[in-house]
């Protein structure tokens, strides 16, 4: 068995399809619901149009849930 390059961290065997772990999942969903929040208050203070947080949240969600976790 090769040895990986020092800058590699060794490979989980259980890990072996490249998937992201459930933690990693959940860690994506609330950051992309953070996002989406900070998005939608910013929008909502500078257009002073409520209805901007709550599309704010959607992206978020939306975001979270396309987007492929990295690697842990």
């Amino acid at each position: 068995m090769t040895r990986p390059p020092k800058n590699q961290k060794p490979r989980d065997p259980k890990n072996e399809g490249g998937e992201p772990s459930a933690a990693a999942k959940r860690k994506q969903m609330f950051v992309g619901i953070g996002m989406g929040l900070f998005m939608g208050l910013l929008l909502s203070v500078l257009t002073q149009f409520w209805l901007w947080l709550p599309a704010g949240i959607a992206m978020g969600l939306a975001t979270g849930a396309i987007m492929k976790p990295p690697a842990e």
